[in-house]
């Protein structure tokens, strides 16, 4: 302080040794001022204010170890500038009364008749004195009413709405002779305003004047103007070293916006304007003290354990936090500050923040904004509280931010909230209410997520699950809309490729969990989706955006972000995206578990075991897309080791389910199954279930059937062999040339498998096939004519019988008549001779009698005798009663051919 000056009043310089505008305050008398901005802040003054305070709510003995904690009680007022005598009980009536009138008119008049744009007088630097006058009186001018809060909120207008203090100098000379130069006059009212607005902090033990005021001086605090902001960082600063140095606290206290103040001052310590940055760093001192006071007079005063370890923090902060740290520093306000503040102020100081990041026109504000966003989600992740509300906002502010850094914050704050098992969920569920697809910032926050290596894989799981519940739900009429999102947000997290990790150790789930969902999404449009009232609000949802193109495209990018090249190259080259999509889904499914089985054994046996204790959960679609993935999957050496209950005996009863999809999937599964030797006497248990799926009508159904009793077939006894061949040979002429070949293939190798001893079992099963079979050798179709002649000289050797040469001759029958003719008298006489009359039971033989009759007139002796023991065993089927049960129709093309 230089000599001759009031000991409360010094002027402010800047680094050049010139006034600073608007910089005089009031410096209120203080034990020591030697420690150059932070000796005011000394620890003695934190219990020494609760032992000397006029209340006793905060005192306590029990702290008497900590010294030097003493302070001389505060004095009255501010000083002697505006002192008057006390009032006698009259006049401070009279002074209530006029107080009131004037707050009805006068002031308020007085200052509307102000000019905003000048200071051409000192009206205004009057009525500040008079306000401060009344209030050392405790007659609060500004406080009480609606009317007074207005009149404050004018005061505060009155002074932070004047030009620059450069434009005011350069303005025409009209200030009255009482006043100096314009910039005297300036610093003048400037310095009474701040007077002012200490006279109301400086007896106020609840904080509630300090509150209205920060209200007032909120919007001027973030103004975009450089010298509104200055002033009323100067005037906060100010205030803030006032109520430091004379706080006397007592309950109830009204420091509602504390986080918004802590958020808004940290930052303006990091403002472009240099003298912004500096009265901030400064305000923020003073507010740090304030703060240690304010949570040591709220603490349990039972708990002297935890008191002492805050005393102890407060030495180590005032220590170590000086001005000149905060200036350079901003981000470390939050490393000091965020022990002091509840939930309930740190969402404060987080809205608050993210509401700086609208300052487009300062992206200094921006740098300054993500940095303490950051720091504070590190030091105090787990203590917040709406956080939805907080999301919501970051997500609202994503698109007005421009500065890479800044945007990489906000993607690290909304990665440590959504890391944290605390709010995952929470984070997760806030995230999928925005409308697909996701627009470009929500894509970018998906895709960009910075998740500790060690929290991926429970945030991709949570997020995962959130799509899993959605299966599980089987009474929805439409599709949720979180299914979709979630789909969505998968897509883009496995595009980021930031959770690489976490997608390999997830892959069995992931695969199967988009799988589920693309069978659920078959056929739907976003029409069948539960959408959210208004989040689309009006925008038309295009045509091509169905649940199926979420989840479609989320299975490729999880090929392809695990590494699964071929697999890949395989469901492309086999159009397998083409059959997950529509009713061949499970052909689909098939080709991606087969592909995935030959080139990544590893996946693939992680997801077998995966899948069998889940195969049954969840609905019809869901347990068909897991079981037709599962029973590709046996085919591995590794389903040796599932135990019976999880491989046969799970099959079977899928073989006897009404669905007929099921009924493949099961086929399918023991076709797999019994290329394991080991497994097949528990398959043989099956036969009979297999041998009944011969009689479906579904293609698939008996093709399949027919592979797995080939690899059966050396297994089986005779009965079992008698039984499957007799259904066989109801099998051959079948129109379905795959049925019509492989039933004839498998009739040769049961001929084949049949032992020496049992030769009488099937034997006449055997002579019943000749016809047939020499028949079909002829047919149009080269694989079953060959097949035919295959399985024929089977049956003939079985028989060991020589057949003439004519029967394996390929040419067609009708060019060589002769041949003919010889062939088939010899196998009328066969059928006269060796056939079942249980075979021949028919409805109606009219036709057979026609032909028959015919050759009785035949050149040839042979024949007749043929042709009439065969006529009378026909008659004879037909005089019985029971009507036929098959039809031989074979037997037309060998009549046929005896008349060429």
């Amino acid at each position: 302080m230089k000599n001759g000056e009031e000991p409360w009043i010094c002027a402010r310089e800047d680094s050049n040794g010139k006034p600073k505008a608007g910089g005089t305050e009031v410096v209120i008398p203080r034990a020591s001022d030697s420690d150059s901005g932070s000796a005011d802040l000394q620890l003695d003054s934190l219990e020494s204010s609760q032992k000397d305070t006029a209340s006793d709510d905060f005192a306590d003995p029990n702290i008497s170890d900590i010294s030097g904690l003493t302070q001389a009680p505060p004095p009255d007022s501010l000083g002697s500038l505006t002192f008057q005598a006390p009032f006698n009980e009259a006049s401070v009536e009279i002074l209530v009364q006029s107080i009131q009138e004037v707050l009805r008119g006068e002031l308020k008049v007085l200052l509307q008749e102000e000019p905003l744009d000048c200071l051409s007088s000192m009206v205004r630097q009057e009525l500040f004195v008079t306000i401060t006058d009344f209030s050392y009186q405790d007659m609060y001018l500004l406080f009480g009413s609606e009317d007074r809060e207005d009149l404050l909120g004018l005061t505060i207008k009155s002074i932070f709405s004047l030009p620059a203090i450069g434009t005011l100098t350069q303005l025409p000379h009209k200030v009255s002779s009482q006043t100096s130069h314009p910039e005297c006059l300036y610093r003048q009212t400037f310095q009474a305003f701040s007077v002012m607005l200490q006279s109301l902090v400086v007896k106020d033990p609840h904080l509630e004047n300090f509150d209205n005021i920060f209200k007032h001086m909120d919007p001027w605090l973030q103004s975009d103007k450089d010298h509104e902001r200055e002033r009323a960082t100067t005037i906060m600063a100010q205030v803030l070293k006032c109520l430091s140095c004379y706080l006397n606290l007592k309950f109830p206290l009204q420091f509602q916006k504390l986080g918004h103040l802590v958020a808004l001052m940290a930052l303006l310590c990091g403002d472009p304007v240099k003298e912004v940055a500096e009265e901030a760093a400064e305000g923020t001192h003073y507010l740090l003290h304030i703060i240690m006071k304010l949570k040591y007079a709220t603490q349990d005063k039972n708990n002297g354990k935890s008191l002492r370890e805050i005393l102890k923090r407060c030495r180590e902060l005032l220590g170590h936090y000086s001005v000149k740290q905060f200036y350079s520093c901003p981000f470390k306000i939050v490393q000091v500050f965020e022990v002091f503040l509840d939930s309930q102020e740190l969402r404060q100081f987080l809205i608050t923040t993210l509401d700086s990041l609208k300052s487009l026109s300062r992206p200094c504000t921006q740098q300054t904004a993500g940095e303490l966003l950051i720091t504070l989600m590190k030091h105090a992740e787990d203590r917040f509280e709406k956080v939805p509300e907080i999301i919501g906002v970051i997500c609202a502010r994503l698109s007005v931010i421009t500065l890479p850094s800044v945007r990489q914050n906000i993607v690290n704050t909304v990665s440590l909230f959504i890391s944290s098992p605390k709010y995952t969920d929470t984070v997760l569920s806030h995230l999928l209410c925005h409308p697909v697809p996701y627009d470009r910032h929500l894509a970018e926050l998906w895709r960009t997520l910075n998740i500790e290596l060690s929290k991926t894989t429970w945030v991709l799981w949570r997020l995962m699950r959130k799509l899993q519940k959605c299966h599980d739900v089987t009474t929805q009429e439409k599709m949720a809309y979180v299914a979709v999102a979630a789909t969505d947000a998968l897509y883009e997290v496995l595009m980021g490729n930031k959770l690489r990790e976490a997608a390999f150790r997830l892959f069995p789930q992931l695969l199967m969990t988009l799988l589920i969902q693309i069978q659920h999404s078959v056929g739907l449009t976003m029409s069948d989706v539960s959408i959210p009232s208004g989040l689309y609000a009006g925008q038309e949802i295009p045509t091509e955006v169905t649940p199926l193109c979420f989840a479609i495209q989320a299975t490729k990018t999880l090929l392809l972000r695990t590494l699964c090249w071929q697999e890949f190259s395989i469901m492309e080259k086999n159009d397998g995206w083409t059959l997950l999509r529509g009713e061949c889904h499970l052909q689909g499914v098939f080709l991606l578990a087969n592909a995935l089985l030959e080139r990544s054994h590893l996946f693939a046996c992680k997801t077998m075991y995966m899948l069998v204790p889940l195969i049954n959960r969840g609905n019809d679609k869901h347990k068909l897309t897991s079981a037709g993935f599962f029973v590709e999957l046996l085919r591995s050496p590794v389903a040796r080791r599932l135990p019976r209950l999880y491989s046969t005996v799970r099959l079977k009863t899928w073989l006897y389910d009404e669905n007929k999809l099921f009924k493949i999937i099961a086929l399918r599964g023991l076709r797999n199954l019994v290329r394991h030797r080991e497994m097949r006497e528990d398959i043989k248990s099956v036969v009979p279930c297999i041998l009944e799926s011969l009689h479906e009508s579904d293609e698939r159904i008996v093709l399949l059937a027919i592979q797995i009793l080939m690899q059966l077939v050396k297994t089986l006894d005779s009965t079992t062999l008698a039984s499957m061949m007799k259904i066989l040979f109801s099998l051959f002429g079948d129109v379905r040339h795959g049925i019509h070949r492989f039933s004839m293939t498998l009739f040769g190798a049961s001929v084949k498998a049949v032992k020496c001893t049992d030769k009488k079992c099937v034997e006449n099963h055997v002579l019943e096939s000749l016809v047939p079979l020499l028949l079909f050798s002829q047919d149009d179709n080269d694989e079953i004519a060959k097949e035919s002649r295959r399985v024929l000289t089977l049956c003939a050797q079985f028989l060991k019988w020589k057949l003439p040469r004519e029967v394996y001759c390929k040419d067609p029958l009708y060019i060589k008549p002769n041949e003919v003719r010889r062939v088939c008298k010899f196998f009328v006489w066969i059928l006269s001779k060796y056939v079942d009359p249980s075979e021949l039971k028919m409805k109606g033989t009219d036709w057979i009698e026609n032909d028959l009759r015919e050759l009785l007139q035949d050149p040839e002796p042979s024949l007749r005798i043929i042709a009439s023991q065969a006529l009378f065993r026909i008659q004879r089927v037909g005089s019985q009663p029971e009507e036929a049960q098959k039809t031989v129709c074979k037997l037309r093309k060998l009549f046929s051919s005896l008349h060429t």
